[in-house]
C-alpha cells in the first residue's frame, strides 16, 4: 500500500527536474543508465536538484508500469522533455488505450511514431523497452516479440537544449497526466537495453535500475510471479540434489550443494538466484564412432544402475542396429538388434518396465508385411528382448507419452508399399489388462516424418511433421490437442518437406521449431536451401505464430539444450543440392535478437543431433545418413 500511495503521488504531482546544458559533450564508450525515478524521489528529505545530460542518437527507455482497465485516457504522458521558455515538446512518451506514441521534434517539425495493438491497460504490471536509433524504433513488451517501426525522419542526435526539463507523468500541463502506477523509468544513452533485461524469468517485472526505495517493496503481479511479501510465506531452504518444484514448493529455496547455486521455485521451474554460470566456449572432437552402416537416428537414455545408452537406427539389415553403452567417457557396442532399414528408436517406461521401440521401414523380405517392434529391457539378461510387434507402413518415428496416467505410443506412417503417402498414422494406448498396446485413434497424415508431444499447462498437444502429399512437399503439418479422449486439430501450419518438430521453453515462453527438408512442386526444381521456422505460442490468439526464420540446408532435425543459463538450438543440415558435406550450426538464444549462430560443426549427411551429460561433462552427438560414422563432440564449458 505504501508503494502504491507513493507512486500515485508521483503521478499527480507531475514530478519534474531541470536538464542543464553547458555546451555539447560527446559521450562514448560504455554509457550507464540514468535512473530518472531515483533523481526525483526524496533523498535525505530533499529532492535531487538536477542532472546534466548529453544525448547521443541512440538511446533506450525502460519502464515498468501498471495501468487500470478503464482509467487510461486518450493521451497520457509517461515522460516528456520540454523546452520551458517556449513550451516546446522535444520528446514525449505517450500512452493511449492500445497504442504507445513516441513524439519528438524533428528537423521539419513535430514527428510521431505510433506502436499499435499494444495492450497494456489490463491492471497488470508490464515492462517495456523502447529503443531508438536513427530511422528505427523498436518496442519490446514483457520480453516478447519486438515491434519495429521505420520513419523517414531520423531521430535527432541532440536533444540537450538549454532551458529544458524532464517531466515525469505529464508534459508540463495538467491535461495528459499519467493515471497508472510506475515502478521503473530508466533512460539508457547510446545502447539498446533489450539485451540487458531479456530474456527474463519475470518478463513483466524486469529490472534495469529500480530505485532502492521501490525495490524494497515487492510488486505483486498476476503473471505467474513468485515474489510475495515476507509475512505471506514460510521460506525453507532444501539442500542436496534437485527436488520437485510444484505449487507446494512455490516461493521455496533450494541450495545445490554440488554446483553451489541457490534457486527459487515459481511453482513449475527452479530459477537461478546465485550460481557460477556455465558458458559454452568451444566444441571439441571427442569420439569417432564407427558403425556397421549409416545411421538415421540416435536415442539416448539411462537405465538405472546400468548406465547411459545410445540406440542407433542403422540403415543396413545385417547385422542390424546397435545399442551402445557409455563407458569410461566413450560409447562402446553393447548389443545388436535385428532391424529392417530402421528409421528411429524411442525409449519409454510404463510402471517399472522399460521399453525401446524401433521404426522399421521395410519388411523382412519382399512381399512380407512391415513390422515395427517394441522391445523390453530384461533385468535378468541385461539386454533388450522382443515384446510386441505392430504392423506399420514405412514407419519414420515413434512418440511415447502419458496423459492422465495412461500410456500412449504414436507411430508416423510415411507411405504404403504402392507409394500412397496420404495414409493413417496410429495412436496406440497401453492396455493394463493385456499389457499390450492397442489402437486408440487413427489420424490421416501425408508422408508423416515425426511426432512431437508436449504439454502446456493443463493441455496436451501432438504435432505431426508432414513431408509429402504425393505431388508436393508444400503441405500442411498439424498440431492436435487432446480433448474428450482423442486428439483433435488445433492448428495447421504450412511446411516444406517437414522432417522434425522440436518443442522447447525459455522461461514462460513456449516455442515450436520445424525442420523443413526441401521444397518440391509438380513443376520446377527441388530447393534444399530454404527457411526452417521457429514458432511461439501466443497466449492472446491461442495460436503458434512465426517468431524467426533460419536458413537451413535440407534440415532433418533440431535439438534444444541448455548450458548454465544459456539456451541453444543445433540444426542437422544434410544436403544443399550438390553436397552432403555441410556445416551444421549451433545457435544461441539472444533474447531480442532470437537465435544467432555461434558455432559451425562439419558434418556429412547429418541426420540427428542429441545432447547429453555425464560425469565427464556435456556432449553433443550426431549421426550420419551417408557414412558409417557418428561423432561425439565435447562442450568446453567455463
Amino acid at each position: 500500500m505504501m508503494m502504491m500511495m507513493m507512486m500515485m503521488m508521483m503521478m499527480l504531482l507531475s514530478l519534474s527536474m531541470p536538464l542543464k546544458q553547458k555546451g555539447g559533450i560527446m559521450i562514448q564508450g560504455d554509457l550507464h543508465p540514468v535512473d530518472l525515478l531515483s533523481r526525483v524521489l526524496p533523498r535525505n528529505g530533499e529532492a535531487q536538484a538536477g542532472v546534466r545530460m548529453v544525448q547521443e542518437g541512440e538511446f533506450s527507455i525502460v519502464a515498468t508500469v501498471k495501468m487500470p482497465h478503464t482509467r487510461v485516457k486518450r493521451n497520457e504522458y509517461l515522460l516528456a522533455v520540454v523546452k520551458e521558455d517556449v513550451n516546446q515538446l522535444l520528446l514525449g512518451l505517450r500512452f493511449s488505450k492500445e497504442k504507445v506514441h513516441l513524439i519528438y521534434q524533428g528537423s521539419t517539425g513535430k514527428e510521431r511514431l505510433s506502436f499499435k495493438r499494444v495492450r497494456m491497460a489490463d491492471n497488470h504490471w508490464h515492462s517495456m523497452v523502447l529503443a531508438v536509433s536513427g530511422h528505427h524504433a523498436t518496442l519490446t513488451l514483457d520480453c516478447g516479440i519486438p515491434l519495429e517501426l521505420v520513419h523517414k525522419q531520423p531521430f535527432p542526435s541532440d536533444l540537450s537544449t538549454g532551458g529544458s526539463r524532464f517531466h515525469i507523468g505529464s508534459r508540463r500541463k495538467w491535461k495528459g497526466l499519467f493515471s497508472g502506477l510506475l515502478r521503473q523509468l530508466v533512460l539508457l544513452p547510446g545502447s539498446d537495453a533489450t539485451s540487458r533485461v531479456c530474456p527474463s524469468s519475470r518478463p513483466s517485472l524486469v529490472e534495469l535500475s529500480v530505485p532502492t526505495f521501490l525495490s524494497n517493496l515487492p510488486a505483486i503481479s498476476h503473471m505467474n510471479d513468485v515474489l510475495v511479501p515476507p509475512y505471506e510465506t514460510e521460506v525453507r531452504v532444501t539442500l542436496g540434489s534437485k527436488p520437485a518444484c510444484t505449487a507446494a514448493e512455490q516461493g521455496q529455496l533450494w541450495f545445490d550443494t554440488l554446483k553451489r547455486g541457490l534457486f527459487l521455485c515459481d511453482g513449475t521451474y527452479w530459477h537461478s538466484m546465485l550460481q557460477d554460470k556455465d558458458r559454452l566456449d568451444y566444441v571439441d572432437d571427442h569420439q569417432d564412432l564407427y558403425t556397421s552402416s549409416e545411421t538415421l537416428d540416435i536415442e539416448l537414455f539411462q537405465i538405472p544402475s546400468v548406465g547411459l545408452f545410445a540406440a542407433m537406427a542403422h540403415r543396413a539389415t545385417k547385422p542390424g542396429s546397435g545399442i551402445y553403452r557409455w563407458s569410461h567417457g566413450h560409447f562402446q557396442l553393447y548389443q545388436n538388434i535385428s532391424t529392417f532399414k530402421a528409421q528411429a528408436w524411442k525409449q519409454f517406461t510404463i510402471g517399472k518396465k522399460m521399453f525401446l521401440a524401433v521404426s522399421n521401414s521395410m519388411g523382412p523380405a519382399d512381399g512380407e508385411p512391415e513390422l515395427s517392434v517394441v522391445y523390453r529391457w530384461s533385468n535378468k539378461r541385461l539386454k533388450f528382448v522382443p515384446y510386441q510387434t505392430l504392423e506399420t507402413h514405412s514407419a519414420r518415428d515413434w512418440e511415447a507419452f502419458q496423459i492422465n496416467n495412461e500410456a500412449f505410443l504414436a507411430v508416423a506412417n510415411h507411405r504404403t508399399e504402392n507409394g500412397n503417402h496420404n495414409i493413417e498414422s496410429v495412436v496406440y494406448k497401453w492396455n493394463p489388462g493385456t499389457k499390450t498396446f492397442e489402437v486408440n485413434q487413427t489420424i490421416l497424415t501425408s508422408g508423416a516424418y515425426d511426432w512431437e508431444f508436449f504439454t502446456v499447462g493443463p493441455y496436451h498437444f501432438l504435432a505431426v511433421a508432414n513431408a509429402f502429399d504425393g505431388t508436393s512437399t508444400q503441405t500442411d503439418s498439424s498440431i492436435y490437442i487432446w480433448l474428450g479422449g482423442a486428439f483433435q486439430v488445433f492448428q495447421t501450419i504450412r511446411t516444406f518437406g517437414a522432417t522434425d518438430w522440436e518443442m522447447f521453453q525459455i522461461g514462460n515462453r513456449v516455442f515450436l521449431a520445424v525442420a523443413n527438408g526441401h521444397m518440391l512442386c509438380e513443376k520446377g526444381p527441388s530447393l534444399y536451401t530454404i527457411n526452417s521456422t521457429i514458432y511461439e505460442l501466443d497466449m492472446t490468439t491461442k495460436m503458434f505464430l512465426k517468431f524467426q526464420d533460419i536458413v537451413t540446408y535440407s534440415a532433418v532435425d533440431w535439438e534444444f539444450f541448455t548450458v548454465g543459463d544459456e539456451h541453444f538450438l543445433v540444426v542437422a543440415n544434410s544436403y544443399d543440392g550438390s553436397s552432403y558435406s555441410l556445416n551444421s550450426v549451433i545457435y544461441r538464444w539472444q533474447g531480442y535478437e532470437g537465435f544467432v549462430p555461434v558455432h559451425r560443426l562439419p558434418t556429412i549427411g547429418c541426420s540427428d543431433w542429441e545432447f547429453f551429460t555425464s560425469a565427464e561433462g556435456s556432449y553433443l552427438m550426431y549421426s550420419s545418413a551417408k557414412a558409417p560414422l557418428s561423432k561425439v563432440f565435447k562442450l568446453r564449458i567455463h
